[in-house]
This record gives C-alpha cells, sequence and structure tokens, in this order.
C-alpha cells in the first residue's frame, strides 16, 4: 500500500522537474522500495544529526535549535553530504550530480543494490518527500505555538507588534535598497529585491527558542510572536511587489491589493469565527469516544485552515498558527499541549535540521574570486538586517519595563524566509551571483547568531534566586533586637502563667529525655 502511494509522487516529481531519461510508470513500481528505503535512511541521519548536536548544545548552555541547525549543516552538503537538497528548478543533468554528490545516495547504490540509472530518480523522490516532511513539521510547530500563546494578551499587545513589525520591515527593507544603490552602484530592481530579503522574520526559529524558555506568554514573547506573524504577512506582499517587478518590471496593484484583503480577512475572521464556534467544537469533541480525542480533530481544524491560507496565497503556517490561537482558548489546550508533544518532537527536528542542511558554506570561502563582492556587500547586508530588527524592537511604546532589547533580537533570524527571497530571485535572473551570495550569507548570520544572543538577552534579565544586597538589607530590617527577643519571652511566661502552667514546667516533648 505505502509503495503504491510513492509511484505517483516520484512521477509528480518527474513532472516538477523532468528527469532524463523520463520516469518509467513500471520502473517506478520497482524503485517504491528504494525510495522508501531512502527516506528511511535519511530519518535516521536527521534525526541522530538533531539529538546528537541538540545534546551538546544543552550541555554547553545553547539552546537546543542552535544544535539542531548545526547538525543539520554537518550532515549537509558543506560537511558530510548526507543530506542533499534540490533547489527550485534543475535539468537533468543537475539533478543528476546532486544525486551523485549525496554520500546518503552513494551508500544506497552500495547497500541496497540502487543501480546507476534509478540513482536520480530515488533522489528526487527523497528530496522531495523529506521536504514536505520538513514543511509539515513547521505547520505543526507553528500549531504548538498557537496553542502555548495567549490571544487575549496578543489582542492587547496588536499596536505594540504593528508597530515592531512596520518598522522592523521599513527600515531595513529602506536602508538596504539606499545602501546598495549609493554605496554598491547595484541596479535598482536587484536592490528592491536584496531589501526586501532583509524584512521578514523566521517565526519558527525564534518562537522555539522563546518556548524552550518558557517565554512564549511573556510580554516580550507575545510581542515577537504577534510581530513575526504581521511580518509574514508583508513580507508576502512586498515579495509579490518585487516578483512583479522582476517578472515585468511593473507592480500590479490589483495582485497586491488581493493579498493585503485576503490576509486580513483570513487572520481576523479564522480568529473571530473560531472564538463564536469554539464552544460546538468542544461539545463534539466531548461526544466523541474513540481514540486519538482531541489531537486528532485539533489537527484536522489546522490544515484545513493550513489549507485555506496556503491557497489565498498566504502561508501554511499561519493558519496553523491560527489555530493553535482558537484551540487554546478552549478547556481542551492543557489536554492538546501534551498531546502535541510526542507529534512535534517527531516532525520539528525534521524542519531545523533541513534548514540547516540547506545551509551552503561554500559562500564564505573568501579563496573563490566569485565570493569575494558578496561577501563584502553580505557584511553590509547583515549589519542593516541586525541594526533594523533592533530598532523595530524599541517601537514598543505605552509598555513600562518591557524588554524592548530583546524583542530586536528576537525578530533578527531570516531563516527560510529569507532563502526564499534569494530563490525567487535567482530563479528569476534578477540577482547576480555576488548578490545571492551575500543574502545566503546574510540568512546564515541572522539564523545561527539569533538564537544564542536572545537566549543570553532573557536569560541574563531573569532575577537571580537571591540578591546580595537585597538579602542583607532584608536581614538587618527583620533582625530582632535583644530587647526585642526579651519582651517576647516574658509575653510568652505571662501567657503560660495565666493558662496554669509554670513558667519552668518542662517541655512535654522532652519528657524523659535525658539533660545533657
Amino acid at each position: 500500500m505505502l509503495f503504491n502511494c510513492v509511484n505517483p509522487l516520484l512521477l509528480a516529481v518527474e513532472t516538477a522537474a523532468p528527469l532524463d531519461p523520463p520516469v518509467d510508470p513500471e520502473v517506478a513500481t520497482n524503485l517504491s522500495p528504494l525510495i522508501l528505503v531512502a527516506v528511511l535512511m535519511a530519518l535516521v541521519v536527521i534525526y541522530l544529526a538533531s539529538r546528537v548536536a541538540g545534546e551538546i548544545a544543552v550541555r554547553l548552555s545553547f539552546p537546543p535549535v542552535l544544535g539542531e541547525l548545526l547538525g543539520g549543516v554537518m550532515v549537509g552538503a558543506s560537511v558530510l553530504g548526507l543530506l542533499v537538497f534540490r533547489e527550485g528548478q534543475v535539468s537533468g543533468e543537475e539533478l543528476q550530480t546532486l544525486a551523485h554528490s549525496s554520500t546518503l545516495m552513494q551508500f544506497l547504490q552500495a547497500t541496497a543494490g540502487l543501480s546507476e540509472g534509478s540513482l536520480t530518480q530515488v533522489f528526487s523522490a527523497q528530496s522531495e518527500i523529506i521536504d514536505i516532511l520538513s514543511e509539515i513539521g513547521v505547520i505543526i510547530l507553528l500549531f504548538e505555538i498557537g496553542l502555548e500563546s495567549d490571544l487575549s494578551e496578543l489582542l492587547r499587545v496588536g499596536p505594540q507588534a504593528a508597530a515592531v513589525a512596520v518598522i522592523g520591515v521599513a527600515v531595513p527593507f529602506l536602508a538596504g535598497t539606499l545602501g546598495l544603490l549609493y554605496f554598491f552602484h547595484v541596479p535598482a530592481i536587484p536592490a528592491v529585491f536584496a531589501g526586501a530579503a532583509l524584512t521578514a522574520t523566521s517565526i519558527g526559529i525564534t518562537a522555539r527558542v522563546l518556548a524552550e524558555l518558557q517565554k512564549l506568554t511573556s510580554p516580550e514573547g507575545q510581542v515577537i510572536i504577534g510581530a513575526a506573524v504581521l511580518d509574514d504577512v508583508l513580507g508576502i506582499i512586498i515579495l509579490a511587489v518585487v516578483a512583479g517587478l522582476a517578472k515585468n518590471g511593473e507592480v500590479n496593484l490589483t495582485d497586491i491589493g488581493i493579498i493585503i484583503i485576503s490576509a486580513v480577512t483570513f487572520l481576523v475572521g479564522s480568529i473571530v469565527l473560531g472564538r463564536l464556534l469554539s464552544s460546538y467544537f468542544v461539545a463534539l469533541l466531548n461526544s466523541l469516544k474513540t481514540r486519538g480525542n482531541p489531537l486528532l480533530p485539533a489537527l484536522v481544524l489546522a490544515f484545513v485552515l493550513a489549507y485555506i491560507g496556503q491557497i489565498i496565497h498566504l502561508e501554511a503556517i499561519l493558519g496553523a498558527f491560527a489555530a493553535g490561537l482558537i484551540l487554546a482558548e478552549t478547556d481542551k489546550r492543557q489536554e492538546l499541549e501534551e498531546q502535541i508533544k510526542p507529534i512535534s518532537d517527531l516532525l520539528v527536528p525534521i524542519f531545523f535540521v533541513c534548514v540547516g542542511a540547506k545551509t551552503n558554506l561554500a559562500v564564505l570561502n573568501p579563496a573563490i574570486p566569485a565570493n569575494r563582492e558578496g561577501l563584502v556587500i553580505a557584511l553590509f547586508l547583515i549589519g542593516v538586517a541586525i541594526v533594523g530588527k533592533l530598532a523595530a524592537g524599541f517601537g514598543v511604546f505605552a509598555k513600562p519595563g518591557i524588554n524592548r532589547y530583546a524583542i530586536g533580537v528576537g525578530m533578527i533570524p531570516r531563516g527560510e524566509v529569507g532563502l526564499v527571497f534569494a530563490g525567487v530571485g535567482a530563479a528569476s535572473g534578477v540577482l547576480s551571483d555576488a548578490l545571492d551570495v551575500s543574502i545566503i550569507v546574510m540568512v546564515i548570520a541572522t539564523t545561527f547568531v539569533a538564537p544564542l544572543w536572545l537566549r543570553g538577552v532573557l536569560v541574563r534579565e531573569e532575577p537571580t534566586e537571591a540578591d546580595p544586597v537585597q538579602s542583607d538589607e532584608l536581614d538587618a530590617s527583620e533582625t530582632p533586637s535583644l530587647l526585642d527577643l526579651q519582651t517576647e519571652v516574658t509575653e510568652q511566661d505571662r501567657k503560660d502563667s495565666s493558662a496554669g502552667i509554670p513558667a519552668d514546667f518542662p517541655d512535654p516533648e522532652r519528657v524523659g529525655m535525658p539533660e545533657r
């Protein structure tokens, strides 16, 4: 049954990226067991990398997510070459080269009887399946984040989150675009494209750090999550604008208007309707008697909203996040939080390891002449990327005592979102090699630096168990004087006498105990 399910996927992969020679349906049937084995081996590599690197990170007091990202880099094409992915549309010859560069494919070829002609086809299907599992992992992550978030608090910090999002989009975009235009003399459309790549925030990476530190429901955590969600929406709109510029040299205002209306309607409508209908949903859950409740019906809701978000040209993760917010308002919240954890532990590491595995460290090598110009531009973009988001943190208003610095740091990572911009730009032919390298380096730097930085900021702000100065002052103010003690003893003797107990009467609990 499972083998038969793999066949259509292999044929679909071949349609998206034609192979040379094309896949024959009969050959696809014979390759199904090998595709299954390839996927299983890839999952073995992913889980080992995430656990080993995560454990090392924790023991070194680093965030586990940083370990998972670094574990992905180690097993990716940059180091061991166990996990190799195709990016965008590639020719049959390029796909064959990628397949041969995969150490895992070479291992399968040697141990599972994988023939030379089948290598590319198995590699394509395996890469596609792991990518799909990675996307499901980030959907589960955002559903879990929604469950752990407080909708009332998110609405309360809505204006602050909006201010952070707008500043965090506008400042990097303008500074990056203008800097590339005037300092590096980059043409207008590529400069706009690179500036747009600076705007987005990777909600998955930041949210994972906040969850690990139990800071999701803090004021800082809620502002960061709210602003990151709005950043995603604004980033999609900007991507639509710059993609239009790349293709036609002009912006289609109708398409942009549709995206804006869809985003507002979807986010507001799903939450409002969810709150109105949540009581009926809970009643339905209470009436179900089979195993898997309430998790499976909750996941159905999350996947339906993710589907709607995707087909209206938003992101599937926004739908999953909205579903989590809706269910967080019900009395099933705690039960769902417990039941989603094993699913999250199974799928979410796939996403983070894949992000690390897709990181191409070769672009950091200054010995390659083509990289040098890109590295210089990358230093500029990294500076703009960091300063622009730090400035956004200080856009929070009417919130005395909130850590604006932590909010700014939490908005820094670009992650997979920045890679999407780079991929679209490279596929359209707008970005030069140097500019493409610089965007990738910026994404690498912000993705790996931000989790560690955010953890340091949030842990440092936590009060210690005993402040020495405060303890001394407390002891001094609460230590009774000798006169106070004497007065207390006299008062206790008076009470004992009035109760008929002589003052020198022995303690009942010590009767029969020899004097020392």
